[in-house]
């Protein structure tokens, strides 16, 4: 859920009181909330930087003028220091928009076949492969946790875990989920099924969900007797051995009715694991959806951004064309997007969403 825009000077205050208590060893006592207020530091020390250059520059703005009045020479530096100053507030009034909690996360996301049967498999099949694809081209790591096919090769569901940690390139550091989390929704594809014998172009779709991850299972609570763990025997692309043991876990929460399974680690409590994992991302996001909705019934989501009812975006195949409905944006590069070449397309979302925040100011 988006933060509501806050004063500088309480975040201020914030950061000097995280900066005492971080190095207070009390607090390194407790290994999570310690981690907690590292990271709540690291989140506003930019901020707290860029105040304290706009505040110097004023500074030297105010000591250019008094200068100038004996000497035109300093007039060359007002300039630039006015300059400065504009693009210092901007920068500030930007991290003080409402923003993102999750934004550093990494996340859990599903592929689901819709209406079209076997083509809308194969299309999810694409669609999974292509946000790989994305994230092998960022270093990010991806786990596929579950997954089941259809019988010609496709994916009538697939649960991948995509984490930046450990990647190299500057985008990381924003987490996954603040690059990603646009791709919820119904994506409809138009193209010649392999199953038409007529050459006729057909329309399908497929859903794709996508959650942050919790940081630590610990973060969202669940209690263990509300939980009902099935353990069976593994039948996905797991590799030689898979299928030889009970290893894959399905958990239920019985309180939500929300069922996760997973069957590709190599263990049961490597499944469990991962499941339980899972389980943390769904309920969190299912309460965050709920506190949205309590807060205001009819107010766009910037976290969820669509109904999951809704179609976000098109995959033409003939005119190898691609359109997001929500942003009105058009490529014709539809065969290097499904290579994972998405970045146009979210910087494209991303600079809409950052709109809308700078709005809220």
């Amino acid at each position: 859920m988006a933060q509501p825009v806050q004063s500088i000077d309480v975040l201020l205050i914030e950061h000097a009181e995280l900066e005492l208590a971080l190095a207070d060893p009390e607090l390194h006592s407790n290994p999570a909330e310690a981690r907690k207020a590292g990271r709540r530091f690291a989140r506003l020390a930019p901020i707290v930087a860029t105040h304290r250059k706009l505040i110097s520059a004023r500074d030297d703005l105010q000591t250019a003028r008094e200068l100038a009045a004996g000497d035109e020479s300093f007039a060359d530096e007002i300039a630039e220091l006015e300059s400065r100053i504009a693009e210092l507030t901007t920068q500030l009034t930007d991290m003080l928009a409402p923003h993102d909690p999750h934004g550093p996360d990494d996340i859990v996301l599903e592929v689901k076949s819709g209406e079209g049967g076997e083509e809308s498999a194969l299309f999810a099949a694409d669609l999974a492969r292509m946000y790989i694809r994305y994230a092998e081209r960022h270093g990010w790591t991806v786990t596929v946790l579950d997954e089941t096919t259809s019988d010609l090769g496709g994916y009538k569901d697939a649960t991948l875990a995509i984490s930046h940690k450990g990647a190299s390139d500057g985008d990381a550091v924003d987490g996954v989920w603040s690059r990603m989390k646009f791709e919820g929704g119904v994506h409809r594809v138009q193209r010649v099924p392999v199953t038409e014998s007529q050459g006729r172009v057909h329309t399908s779709a497929a859903g794709v969900l996508v959650y942050p991850e919790p940081e630590e299972i610990g973060e969202v609570h669940i209690d263990e007797s509300d939980l009902r763990i099935d353990v069976y025997r593994s039948s996905g692309k797991g590799g030689q051995g898979v299928n030889t043991t009970d290893s894959a876990v399905r958990i239920t929460h019985l309180p939500t009715g929300v069922v996760v399974t997973c069957q590709n680690e190599r263990s049961q409590l490597q499944n469990k694991t991962r499941a339980l994992q899972v389980l943390a991302a769904r309920l969190q996001a299912m309460a965050e959806e709920q506190a949205l909705a309590n807060a205001s019934a009819d107010r766009a989501s910037q976290i969820r951004t669509v109904d999951r009812s809704e179609r976000i975006r098109t995959y033409n195949f003939p005119e190898n064309r691609i359109t997001d409905h929500r942003i009105g944006y058009k490529a014709h590069n539809l065969d290097q997007v499904l290579d994972g070449d998405l970045d146009a397309l979210f910087d494209a979302l991303s600079a809409a969403d950052k709109q809308s925040r700078l709005q809220q100011v």
